[in-house]
């Protein structure tokens, strides 16, 4: 197995999608792009955009499924066996509803919360033995707001903290993850 680590930002691909909360993957994946001088480059068999580069140190794959949020498996897993890169060694940024906006928490394994794009991935690549980087985009009060929360843009104020204070946490993760390993 390659000691490389996948990092996969799941998103929606469309342009209409691109500043929504339920995108936050796909925005640390274009920070870490903009860092790193990565470009992501559309390939049809793995059915996104993808790249490589080094960062902290190691090499890493970089993926944003095109798939929508709730195929995101049919990206991840085509890109896992060609690079040849164990489940342990992928790492998932997601948007967590149950977590406070800016809040991020961390796992590895366990259960999805309900999150589509997790759900796609474990059964695609069938364990849920990989690690996620969760953060929190807050529960709108309303059940039936949930939608149209995570398909808003955030506001001002959360941009500003998502780029000044949420970014560098992330990374930080990332860089215990991947130098742990």
């Amino acid at each position: 197995m390659s000691e490389k680590h996948l990092i996969v930002g799941l998103g929606n691909y469309e342009q209409k999608y691109l500043g929504h909360r339920h995108n936050v993957g796909f925005m640390v994946l274009d920070e870490i792009c903009r860092e790193n001088s990565a470009d992501l480059r559309y390939k049809e068999k793995y059915k996104g955009e993808f790249g490589e580069t080094m960062l902290f140190g190691k090499p890493v794959v970089l993926l944003k499924p095109h798939t929508f949020m709730n195929l995101s498996g049919k990206s991840v897993l085509p890109l896992l066996k060609f690079m040849n890169i164990s489940p342990e060694h992928l790492i998932v940024i997601h948007d967590e509803l149950d977590c406070h906006f800016g809040k991020i928490k961390t796992k590895k394994g366990g259960g999805n919360a309900g999150h589509n794009g997790l759900k796609s991935i474990t059964a695609d690549i069938g364990t849920p033995d990989f690690h996620r980087i969760r953060i929190g985009i807050g529960r709108p009060l309303l059940k039936e707001n949930v939608v149209q929360h995570v398909l808003s843009n955030f506001m001002p104020d959360e941009k500003k903290a998502l780029h000044s204070e949420i970014l560098p946490d992330v990374f930080q993760i990332i860089d215990d993850i991947i130098n742990a390993q």
